[in-house]
């Protein structure tokens, strides 16, 4: 009884959080279209360069506590209002500290008008203070309903304000906008949506407490962001912020795509996760579910993803985006193996071992270290395949302490997920001579993503796959609760 109270809070929980990703992912998608075309690549490039020190100040700001929040059996006021108080105080010193080291980064880079965006910009660190505990007791309660309304709402207004601001020739500032309303937006509805409140209340010892858990996924975020924006730092210091636009550009797609597939799934896990972290057989089980169902979903979006990357491109970003298809490429197998990371770094820690996530960090920074260093030589394009590679690496890293955490080893989770790689590589290298025909760009992608999704689904049938079945018995559930 009390599993079945559990599968149905989380389906519930899930169907909500899909909704939101999915509305968010979708407006997002159709704002990111429109303005890459009002836009340059020096646009995008100059967004990115200061997005790399708002990213990391975020990092401070909203990782670790959000976590431990959730993490933490018996949270209560006091924990979520120190958090709350603590988090604003971090937002407020980093703000200063990017205020004042502005014109240093802008000399750096070569490029003044870096001063201003990144001042203007970094005011979302406050908000995001306050977004971070405010999604913390969100995800603890597991009120994602909540949050749909707030991010929804959110970007289809700052969507709308940045497109309009790029269609009236403002350049870089559109973006600047668009980011910081949508950010201060969310905000202001979840002020109003959500019932919790900061009291007057703050306590060191609380503080300690979820720090002391807390600062481990803090360090690994921190880790984590400066390995990956190190790469934006190089290609934007010595190649140009235009090549540093289509690098992000190609990897926009993939993210967005997987993040609204993997995401509120993940989102939902970590406190489902927690809350049976006394029973590490069902955790197991919760971890190989997720796995499975999200690599049954990712693996043919990413394959069909890359298979109509050129013809997409220049039909949704015009054809001065085309350098961007290569790295649109390696980035979906990247992106295709998120599933395997997060569901297993989110057992790790729902089960209390930030002290491995920290160590799995570090190991896994210290292999994208050497790997970046070779590649460096080579190119952008060298630079991107090495990111591909160390993320198939780190699978075999995130895997590996779940062999004696869960009793869960390599060979069962390449078990789980090899039925959905092998029949989406199949099934992509047949959509893919689709092309030969000849029938003009769009009629042949719209020809592709109909093929792939009746040949996927069929085969899946046809073949009984575990996944498949679940998926729809899980529909059908969920459809007779409603």
């Amino acid at each position: 009884m009390e599993d079945n109270k559990l599968k149905s809070k989380v389906l519930i929980s899930l169907f909500w959080k899909m909704m939101e990703s999915g509305g968010v992912q979708g407006v997002q998608f159709v704002v990111q279209i429109v303005l890459a075309r009002l836009l340059l690549p020096e646009d995008y490039g100059n967004i990115a360069l200061v997005s790399i020190f708002i990213v990391l100040g975020n990092v401070f700001v909203q990782r670790g506590f959000n976590t431990a929040l959730i993490q933490k059996k018996d949270t209560d006021e006091v924990d979520f209002s120190s958090a709350f108080y603590l988090s604003l105080f971090t937002a407020g010193s980093l703000y200063l500290v990017l205020f004042f080291i502005s014109p240093l980064i802008a000399d750096f880079f070569q490029a003044s008008n870096l001063v201003e965006i990144l001042r203007v910009l970094a005011v979302m660190l406050f908000f995001g203070a306050v977004n971070s505990i405010q999604g913390a007791y969100i995800a603890k309660k597991m009120l994602f309903r909540k949050l749909f309304f707030s991010s929804v709402g959110a970007i289809l207004v700052s969507g709308t304000l940045g497109i309009v601001t790029a269609y009236s020739g403002w350049g870089v500032w559109a973006l600047v906008i668009q980011q910081l309303a949508n950010q201060i937006l969310t905000t202001i509805i979840l002020w109003f949506t959500v019932k919790w409140r900061p009291k007057l209340l703050f306590s060191k010892k609380r503080v300690k407490s979820l720090f002391s858990y807390g600062w481990k996924l803090l360090v690994a975020s921190l880790i984590d962001v400066l390995e990956k924006d190190v790469r934006s730092l190089i290609i934007g210091k010595f190649y140009s912020p235009a090549m540093l636009g289509v690098y992000n550009r190609g990897e926009q797609f993939p993210k967005l795509i997987v993040n609204n597939i993997n995401g509120p799934i993940q989102s939902v896990m970590l406190p489902a996760l927690s809350s049976q972290q006394h029973n590490k057989v069902k955790v197991k089980n919760m971890v190989r579910r997720s796995i499975t169902t999200c690599s049954f979903i990712v693996f043919p979006s990413m394959v069909g993803l890359a298979v109509i990357a050129e013809p997409l491109t220049k039909i949704l970003l015009t054809e001065k985006w085309l350098p961007s298809v290569p790295f649109l490429v390696i980035f979906s197998a990247s992106y295709a193996l998120w599933p395997i990371h997060t569901a297993n770094l989110q057992a790790i820690n729902a089960l209390g071992r930030s002290d491995i996530f920290l160590k799995l960090e570090i190991a896994k920074k210290i292999i994208g270290l050497i790997v970046l260093l070779a590649s460096l030589p080579f190119g952008v394009y060298a630079i991107a395949l090495g990111s591909l590679l160390s993320g198939i690496i780190s699978t075999f890293v995130n895997a590996y302490p779940n062999n004696k955490l869960l009793d869960y080893n390599y060979k069962e989770q390449w078990k789980d997920i090899m039925p959905s790689l092998l029949l989406s590589l199949a099934v992509g290298g047949a959509i893919y001579n689709i092309r030969i025909f000849s029938m003009g760009d769009l009629l042949t992608i719209i020809l592709q993503i109909f093929s792939e999704g009746i040949l996927y689904l069929g085969l899946a049938k046809l073949f009984k796959m575990e996944s498949y079945k679940y998926i729809v018995s899980t529909g059908k559930e969920f459809l007779k609760n409603r």
